[in-house]
């Protein structure tokens, strides 16, 4: 399927957009163009994923956790952490960047040095250097570990979700550029600001 191509059953994009995509990919630079575009409500799924002092939430309570954030009408989710179940039955738009192994490498090693501006991080969650030299690098060597696994298991998500949801799959930043065109020319009703709460 054509990266931008509207489907025949789907419109470009909907009101409950996954995006999705291996660590570096570039899915929160991404989400935050696309929310600012379709005026949709950005849920950063990974700021929910840890409590204070960077203690990873049970399992059992993030998939509460995505129950109530997905419950919404209107939403964009940044994160390769949904829930596949609740995937199938809440999103309406599901984008794969299929970002190279190397790059998403070679990206979570730059952020190891210098976090890019406006990152957020959890509540109650602080980070030293060499935190994040920790935790980036080590998606280098994840990133290379999983470069396969990774990249299949994202491509039958986004498989079996073509009959059911709007899908577009992203090899390049030129094609997520063209994406995003399509979706700013893409006729949408303006919502009020209120209704976004």
């Amino acid at each position: 399927m054509n990266a931008v191509s509207k489907m025949d059953t789907h419109p470009m994009i909907g009101d409950r957009v996954v995006v999705t995509g291996m660590a570096g990919a570039g899915k929160s630079t991404l989400s935050k163009v696309l929310a600012a575009q379709t005026r949709l409500p950005l849920i950063h799924l990974d700021l929910h994923r840890w409590n204070p002092g960077w203690v990873l939430v049970p399992e059992s309570e993030f998939l509460q956790k995505q129950r109530v954030l997905l419950a919404d009408e209107r939403w964009i989710v940044d994160s390769n952490d949904v829930d596949t179940n609740l995937l199938f039955a809440r999103a309406d738009t599901l984008v794969v960047l299929d970002t190279p192994w190397w790059l998403c490498a070679w990206r979570a090693f730059r952020r190891g040095l210098r976090r890019p501006r406006g990152a957020q991080l959890p509540d109650g969650c602080t980070e030293s250097i060499a935190q994040r030299l920790g935790d980036e690098w080590g998606i280098v060597w994840r990133n290379w570990r999983g470069r396969k696994s990774v990249r299949d298991r994202e491509l039958s998500i986004a498989s079996q979700c073509q009959p059911l949801m709007g899908v577009h799959i992203l090899k390049s930043k030129r094609e997520a550029a063209e994406f995003l065109d399509c979706v700013r020319s893409a006729e949408r009703p303006i919502v009020p600001p209120d209704q976004h709460l």
